[in-house]
């Protein structure tokens, strides 16, 4: 540690540009866990933990471009070969309109193809576009073509390739010019036609697009128009068809019930003659039913005319002569009592008009009475005559009804008995019935199909016919490119998270502080013209540059500034940790710090070859006690710091850094110099980098950009937390920006000095 006295440098030493941000370390009670780590990741933390980070898959595509790039040409180069090898396919369309309904010329019940019942069929538009693609139809298409001896189609193959496997499972073949065609021979044409075919409906529209693709124009031309010509004649043929089908049917059932009528018939004449049953095959009443009907009228006529007659005999005999009514007394001499009494009437008026001028016992007045008393008697015989007739009358209407009720009960018997013998006859007079019905119904319909029959309508047209095609419908060179250029970087975006997925190597800053929680103190960027050594030389470098500001966040790693005693050590060999020794030593005394650079790798030093001095003597010798320090330590030729060289390389290097001089040789060192700085060994495999972080004050972690493996510098870490070293934070060397994805904001920045006159022109912060 420094003395209570001396205090840390100020950063504003290290010529930063206004605005630039560093990543400093800075002390925190709490010393496993750098308070800058805190601050960064704070800033960081997403407001949702499950957002998906797009900067991060962008950046991992940045960083594999190449994988991308590569995946893209691949795809790219493969798409365009196999387009410019593929044979063009030319596309013909015809274009035609199915119609829901048919128009009706005669309206014949069950020949109405329309919709009768006023729902929508959703099966209607779907069944005609699979009759469309049916292999019945292609066949039909192929033999009308006669695409066996059609030369185009001889020297053509399937289609295209998924036309080859559809015509591979309808049976597709290679058929050779024949006389005749076998049903395979029939099938494979239909296979070919039908793996050519593409139907497309038009949305919201009755019309049908009938696409076939072929090698040839003219062929593709030929079958889209005969695909469409066929299914129309298809449809026509079936209505045609279905009507002739339903007269033949007809026909067929017609004759059976004409048989059956005649058989009914003659049956029924047959029951009717045996039983002597009088009745037409039209199926009226019988002979006596007739009789008895008739004679049960006249029943009901003469049981009428004897109630009128008894009533009427009734009423005269219980009536005197004079108080009859009219009715009854005009039956019998009705006309002449009425005269007798009209007489009587004039007679009584002149005996009345003489009893005035004579006595009744005056001739003239015994004469008028002798004349009235005739009257009298006159008038009571025709009155005794009028009731001897309404009896008569009553006795002869009394005798016909008596003798028509006789005849009816004979009648009753006879048509009881022949209802009796009739019940097998009334059976088969409803089978004759019911033929006729049949009969009568069954040749009504016959004759309307068959005028229907002959007037077919059709609902489908061609609205466009096919032309032959000016150019080819594919390979569509555009297309595939475009496609071939969207999945080629899709294939490689994937290829690229994948790797990386696979890569666990530390390869950012952001990798160092999520995955060891280590403070990122710099990033030294890669060198792509020099080396590391060459570019620190340019104090205008990225390198130069990154490693002043780790110098400066190392001034704030601690609350006492920078470890006195630091050590520089890594994970793995060859990360960059005597690169870094160097450059930060050299930093230290541009401070004006005296500053001790001790190469303390004693299995594969490098600090004398980088430096090109002499390592005949160095810490070895000190830490055997063959040699003092100070006859082992060398001066820079530019005087800028002192070094001790590793030495001869002992042949067991931890023990000389486990002893007490390893110790002593610190605290001497410490008595004369400000800083030392350790160039110290890898950590993994070897306990001296453990030896030596657990003597110093501070330990940096060089982490090697796409170099250090996750879980290599976990165990190295833990090595150095388990030897209870303070771990100041890691340093990313080698890191390339325009390979990594992104550009850090603390990275790849110099500046550029640019005036003739030898003076520092205006810097120019650039990445």
């Amino acid at each position: 540690m420094q003395d209570d006295d001396h205090k840390p440098e100020h950063p504003e030493g290290d010529h930063l540009p206004a605005g630039r941000h560093h990543p400093i370390a800075v002390a925190t009670p709490r010393q496993d866990r750098p308070l800058a780590l805190d601050l960064r990741e704070a800033e960081r933390a997403p407001p949702d933990a499950g957002a998906i980070d797009l900067r991060h898959y962008w950046r991992i595509l940045m960083r594999r471009k190449w994988t991308v790039l590569a995946a893209l040409g691949i795809v790219f180069f493969t798409v365009l070969v196999a387009t410019l090898m593929q044979t063009p396919i030319y596309r013909a369309t015809t274009t035609i309109q199915i119609d829901r309904d048919t128009p009706q010329v005669l309206q014949v019940e069950g020949m109405n193809t329309s919709n009768s019942m006023g729902y929508v069929d959703d099966n209607f538009y779907p069944t005609q576009y699979e009759l469309l693609r049916s292999l019945a139809l292609s066949q039909r298409v192929a033999a009308q073509l006669h695409l066996a001896r059609d030369p185009d189609f001889q020297h053509l193959g399937a289609p295209t390739a998924m036309a080859r496997l559809a015509s591979t499972f309808l049976h597709r073949g290679k058929v050779q010019a024949k006389a005749t065609l076998t049903d395979a021979d029939s099938a494979a044409l239909g296979g070919y036609v039908n793996a050519g075919l593409d139907i497309e409906p038009i949305k919201d529209t009755r019309l049908v697009l009938i696409n076939f693709d072929s090698a040839s124009p003219d062929l593709a031309s030929r079958v889209a128009n005969a695909v469409a010509d066929n299914f129309i004649a298809a449809n026509l043929e079936h209505s045609f068809n279905s009507s002739a089908y339903a007269r033949q049917y007809l026909e067929q059932r017609l004759a059976q019930l004409k048989q059956k009528l005649e058989d009914s018939e003659k049956e029924l004449v047959a029951v009717a003659a045996q039983e002597k049953i009088f009745t037409g095959i039209d199926g009226k009443a019988t002979l006596p039913a007739e009789n008895l009907a008739a004679l049960n009228a006249s029943l009901a006529t003469a049981q009428d005319a004897r109630i009128s007659a008894e009533a009427r005999w009734k009423l005269a005999s219980s009536t005197s002569g004079e108080a009859l009514p009219g009715d009854v007394a005009n039956m019998a001499g009705g006309s002449i009592v009425a005269q007798l009494r009209q007489n009587r009437s004039d007679l009584m008026a002149q005996y009345q008009e003489k009893l005035g001028t004579y006595k009744p016992n005056y001739p003239v007045m015994l004469a008028l009475k002798g004349r009235i008393d005739d009257l009298d008697r006159q008038i009571a015989t025709e009155y005794a005559n009028i009731k001897a007739a309404a009896k008569s009358n009553y006795e002869s209407a009394k005798a016909r009804e008596d003798l028509l009720k006789s005849q009816m009960d004979q009648l009753k018997g006879q048509v009881l008995d022949q209802q009796t013998r009739s019940v097998r006859y009334g059976t088969l007079q409803r089978d004759v019935n019911t033929n006729q019905q049949l009969y009568d119904a069954l040749l009504q319909r016959y004759k309307e199909i068959g005028i229907a029959g002959g007037v077919t309508s059709n609902n489908m047209s061609v609205v466009d016919r096919a032309t032959v095609p000016g150019g080819p419908y594919k390979p569509n060179l555009r297309n595939n490119l475009m496609m071939a250029t969207f999945f080629g970087l899709l294939l490689g975006a994937g290829l690229a998270i994948f790797f990386d997925h696979l890569d666990d190597t530390l390869k950012t800053a952001e990798d160092i502080e999520t995955q060891l929680r280590l403070a990122v103190l710099g990033v030294v960027p890669r060198s792509r013209e020099l080396s590391p050594l060459e570019a620190l030389k340019d104090q205008r470098s990225g390198v130069a540059e990154a490693y002043r500001s780790v110098r400066t966040a190392l001034q704030f790693s601690t609350d006492s500034g920078v470890p006195r005693t630091l050590l520089v050590t890594s994970a793995t060999p060859a990360e960059g940790k005597s690169t870094t020794a160097i450059a930060l030593a050299r930093n230290f005394a541009q401070l004006g710090k005296r500053v001790l650079l001790i190469d303390a790798d004693l299995r594969n030093p490098s600090l004398h070859r980088s430096l090109a001095i002499d390592n005949a003597t160095g810490l070895s010798n000190v830490l055997s006690g063959a040699a003092n320090p100070q006859d082992v330590i060398r001066n820079l030729p530019d005087g800028s710091l002192q070094v001790m060289t590793s030495g001869p390389l002992p042949p067991d290097p931890a023990e000389l850094l486990a002893g007490s001089k390893m110790l002593s040789l610190l605290t001497v060192a410490l008595a004369k110099y400000d800083q030392v700085v350790l160039d110290g060994p890898p950590t993994m495999g070897i306990a001296d980098a453990v030896i030596l972080a657990h003597i110093v004050k501070g330990t940096l972690l060089i982490v090697e950009a796409g170099g250090t493996r996750r879980d290599v510098a976990l165990g190295a870490l833990k090595r150095l937390t388990s030897a209870r070293a303070h771990v100041l934070g890691a340093l990313l060397t080698k890191f390339d920006a325009r390979t990594s994805g992104y550009y850090y904001h603390y990275d790849h920045y110099y500046y550029d000095y640019k005036a003739d006159d030898g003076q520092p022109a205006k810097l120019e912060q650039q990445s």
